[in-house]
């Protein structure tokens, strides 16, 4: 009877023993911090609109996140934003122009460059041109 006793004690400290150690594993990985992430950081954003030749660029709306702004009365066939600097916690950045074209064989093309190199590109074509752009950092 007693080594019953003594082999029911062995399994009851196993089972403890192996649940601490499966819950201390759970829980010192649930705090990790995720190495593979890319640093959250503050970007340098600039945007640009080109149409071809003859179109007008009318207006320009463009941003982070939840931050906008809008450009109207514009006019040519190029335009740059100025250049925006994004907060570390930033997640995207968007752009939308709209132009008219001189003939159904106009185009128009938004570039979005962040910290000085080109990420995403727009474009439209035709009289009637709206051309947009989103980057997630």
């Amino acid at each position: 009877m007693k080594k019953s006793k003594l082999y029911q004690t062995i399994q009851y400290t196993l089972v403890v023993l192996v649940t601490a150690v499966l819950l201390g594993f759970s829980s010192s990985c649930s705090n990790d911090d995720d190495d593979d992430a890319p640093a959250r950081q503050s970007h340098k954003v600039v945007f640009k609109a080109t149409a071809s030749a003859g179109s007008n660029i009318d207006v320009a709306v463009y941003g982070y996140d939840s931050t906008i702004t809008t450009a109207s009365s514009l006019s040519g066939t190029t335009w740059t934003s100025p250049e925006i600097t994004t907060p570390a916690g930033a997640v995207n950045v968007n752009v939308g122009v709209n132009a008219t074209g001189s003939s159904s064989s106009s185009t128009l093309k938004v570039q979005i460059y962040v910290d000085g190199e080109l990420k995403k590109e727009g474009t439209s074509s035709g009289q009637v041109l709206s051309a947009s752009a989103n980057y997630t950092f």
